[in-house]
């Protein structure tokens, strides 16, 4: 079967299900740039060079590494040398207020994805059961039996299920792989605050 008669054989249900396919490698190839993008510099080389600036008392070098760095955890980083001067407490809360909106672009759109991973299978199922309802219902009404005229009819139903499955599958396996890459993020964020006020509360006892 050629794809523009898979797509009439499974009816509505195969637009729905190509509409979500669509949506889903979208969002994937955009978040997989956008982490890969973010995921130049390693945390440990960033943290270096700041402690090096820092140990220097050179709030405005560390503060270009930081602009210069496309990364989430040099965002947090950032927020805390522009809020030096400032108490122990306020430098916190301003960095852990930028992990936070670092997180919400990190997941920007995920939700989707992982929405489309958990329904296309039943989403596909419907329209197998919609075949199927179809199949039987045309056989009943052409009064033509026979056990290759129901197989045919059941095959093409099950045309849905199969596409469900090629939607569903790749979504949750980018899903997840977004979730932990994501956790990865946030842990390298809260060692970057935390290391940061360290060598912060260091240059003000100089």
């Amino acid at each position: 079967m050629t794809f523009l008669q898979l797509l009439k054989s499974g009816g509505f249900t195969m637009y729905v299900l190509l509409t979500c396919s669509v949506i889903s490698l979208t969002i994937i190839f955009e978040r997989l740039f956008y982490f890969r993008s973010r995921a130049k510099i390693k945390r440990e080389e960033f943290m270096a060079n700041i402690a090096k600036e820092l140990k220097k008392a050179n709030i405005t070098n560390a503060m270009g590494i930081c602009r210069q760095t496309n990364t989430p955890f040099s965002r947090v980083v950032q927020e805390g040398l522009n809020l030096y001067g400032h108490s122990e407490t306020i430098m916190s809360n301003g960095m852990e207020r930028q992990v936070t909106i670092q997180v919400i672009l990190l997941e920007k759109f995920t939700s989707i994805v992982g929405t489309i991973g958990s329904t296309a299978v039943y989403i596909g199922l419907f329209g197998t059961v919609l075949g199927i309802i179809r199949a039987f219902h045309d056989i009943a009404k052409s009064s033509v039996g026979g056990i290759n005229v129901v197989i045919n009819g059941i095959s093409e139903a099950l045309v849905c299920t199969a596409a469900g499955l090629c939607v569903a599958v790749p979504a949750v396996i980018a899903y997840n792989f977004f979730v932990k890459r994501i956790d990865s993020f946030i842990a390298d964020m809260e060692l970057c605050a935390s290391e940061t006020l360290d060598l912060l509360n260091s240059v003000k006892d100089k």
